[in-house]
């Protein structure tokens, strides 16, 4: 999810300043994405400048709310009606680590998915613990959220199991001889005899 669309969609509900945005993002997301202040008033700052949302003048407290335009009703529109593609998310850091500990000489592969395993798990048992614990049963987008982590800490689990599996049943191929230049030459002119 992007922070830029996450706003539009709160300033939807109504004017908001920044750390109610914040906080509202927070409780949305079950406090599972934390936001820093700055992330959301460097996406404001974009937001306005795009034609997005506009602020308004500050209040007697002085803070500034801002409100979206038609504009950003429009993109967050369009947001809403787009799927997201798997292009469009951001790099599995995992299977490219273990792409990466597969070629690199004297990692032990297995060390690496085994303690991966024992991290994933111990999430998973985290957000499986907060699930059944949690205070606010009636917040369906606190627990959508959630339950994607869940599911997300699953499939990774399952993932592992299946690179451990791979791993166990892989036999890299013989080193063979280093093709060197002086035997090419002579394998050639021995051709030409």
């Amino acid at each position: 999810m992007s922070i830029r669309h996450g706003l539009l969609a709160l300033l939807e509900r109504g004017q908001m300043y920044g750390y109610q945005l914040r906080a509202a993002f927070e409780e949305s997301t079950g406090s599972t994405w934390p936001l820093n202040i700055g992330q959301v008033y460097t996406t404001l700052s974009r937001l306005e400048r795009d034609g997005l949302v506009r602020s308004l003048p500050e209040s007697e407290a002085g803070q500034r709310p801002y409100e979206i335009t038609d504009a950003g009703r429009t993109d967050l529109a369009l947001w809403f009606a787009t799927p997201i593609s798997r292009n469009d998310r951001p790099r599995d850091e995992l299977a490219i680590k273990l792409a990466l500990a597969l070629t690199t000489p004297g990692v032990d592969v297995r060390s690496v998915v085994q303690t991966q395993r024992t991290a994933t798990m111990r999430t998973l048992q985290e957000l499986t613990r907060l699930k059944y614990s949690s205070g606010s049963p009636d917040d369906l987008s606190w627990r959508l959220v959630l339950d994607a982590m869940v599911f997300q800490a699953e499939a990774e689990v399952r993932w592992l199991d299946h690179c451990e599996t791979s791993l166990v049943r892989h036999r890299p191929p013989a080193p063979g001889p280093a093709p060197h230049s002086e035997a090419v030459g002579h394998s050639g002119e021995e051709a030409r005899r």
